[in-house]
């Protein structure tokens, strides 16, 4: 089975308190995604780091504040994180708003993709049902994800499990590949 590994938005503005729109505790992760980074790219496995790419007058800011503007150093994702992905910028929440994503989901072919990353409730939450919605089999990995709302990341488990994701943790994903 072929497996993809996604890192959803590990970028600087949100991970570090002096970031953009940090969210809090997501510096605490940056260990085990890089774990996950190091094992895809040791074993061969496709990595697809999504990435905020906004303009300076982006509309998401109407609603968020301006981050990950194209250029800026919260825009980077940490140098610990950087394994020889796929960088796939957005300008959306939603990974499947990029216009590079359907080719490249094409030529990588995954049936199993392995996700994880900020925010869970937002853009984690848009790339894992949209790879289900593909037909691909996706593991999300719980510990391995923060939100900013607890109670919509558990709403959003709900769904993901109801349209037959599966939860799971970096050792069992780190042990079993």
């Amino acid at each position: 089975m072929k497996t993809v590994y996604f890192d959803i938005d590990t970028q600087i503005d949100f991970l570090y308190p002096a970031g953009a729109l940090y969210v809090p505790g997501a510096e605490e992760l940056i260990p085990v995604w890089s774990r996950l980074n190091r094992h895809a790219r040791d074993r061969g496995i496709p990595l697809v780091s999504s990435t905020c790419a906004h303009g300076e007058n982006d509309a998401e800011f109407r609603e968020w504040p301006a981050h990950c503007v194209v250029g800026t150093k919260g825009q980077e994702k940490p140098r610990e994180l950087m394994a020889g992905q796929i960088v796939l910028e957005k300008r959306q929440l939603d990974l499947f708003t990029s216009p590079q994503i359907d080719s490249l989901l094409e030529q990588l072919a995954p049936e199993h993709c392995v996700v994880y990353g900020v925010v869970t409730e937002y853009c984690v939450r848009f790339a894992a049902l949209g790879l289900l919605a593909r037909g691909a089999k996706v593991t999300l990995i719980t510990d391995a994800i923060q939100s900013l709302d607890p109670t919509a990341a558990e709403r959003f488990f709900s769904e993901f499990e109801a349209g037959g994701g599966v939860l799971s943790t970096a050792a069992n994903i780190l042990l079993s590949e």
